[in-house]
C-alpha cells in the first residue's frame, strides 16, 4: 500500500463540479467546508467512501487554488512522516517548492512535478487523525512516506 490518498481539482464552481462528477461517475460527496489560509478564503470537499479520495477546492484568484483560467487537475496528495524533510527530499530530486502551508500553521507543501504537469502535495501524517475525523470518520489509518534519512 502506498501513501497516496487523493487527487485534487481546483474549480471555479464547487457545486457544479460535485454535480457533474456525481452524475457522470456516481461519486458521493461530503458537504463543502469553508476555510481560510492566510489571506485566502476557500471551499473544499472530498468524496465519501474512503481512499483514494477526490478533492475539489474552490479558491480565489491569485491563491494557491486559483481557477480563474478554468478548472484543472491540480495535485496528487500523499501522507508523509515529516513534511519538512519530505519537502527537502523533493527539492533535492528537482521538484521545486510551489507553496507551503507550514508558515500558516498547516503542515502541507505543494511541489511542482513538471513531468506530469501538476503538483505533488505532501501532508504531514500528524494531520491524519483530524482529516479522518472530518472527512472519513470510520476510516482506518493510512500509510505515510517514511522520511527517515537513509530509507
Amino acid at each position: 500500500m502506498t501513501a497516496f490518498y487523493h487527487v485534487c481539482f481546483v474549480v471555479p464552481d464547487i457545486e457544479q463540479a460535485m454535480r457533474d462528477l456525481r452524475r457522470s461517475a456516481g461519486v458521493e460527496w461530503s458537504e463543502p467546508a469553508s476555510d481560510r489560509l492566510g489571506e485566502w478564503d476557500y471551499r473544499i470537499a472530498f468524496t465519501t467512501g474512503g481512499p483514494p479520495f477526490i478533492e475539489l477546492i474552490e479558491g480565489p484568484s491569485d491563491s494557491p487554488w486559483d481557477a480563474s483560467q478554468g478548472a484543472r487537475f491540480d495535485h496528487i496528495g500523499f501522507w508523509t512522516s515529516d513534511v519538512r524533510q519530505g519537502s527537502r527530499r523533493l527539492e533535492d530530486e528537482g521538484m521545486p517548492l510551489d507553496f507551503s502551508g507550514c508558515p500558516y500553521g498547516r503542515p502541507f507543501a505543494y511541489h511542482r512535478m513538471d513531468s506530469i504537469g501538476a503538483r505533488i502535495e505532501l501532508v504531514d501524517v500528524g494531520r491524519q487523525a483530524a482529516f479522518l475525523g472530518k472527512w472519513h470518520p470510520r476510516g482506518r489509518p493510512m500509510p505515510a512516506i517514511d522520511e527517515t534519512p537513509g530509507t
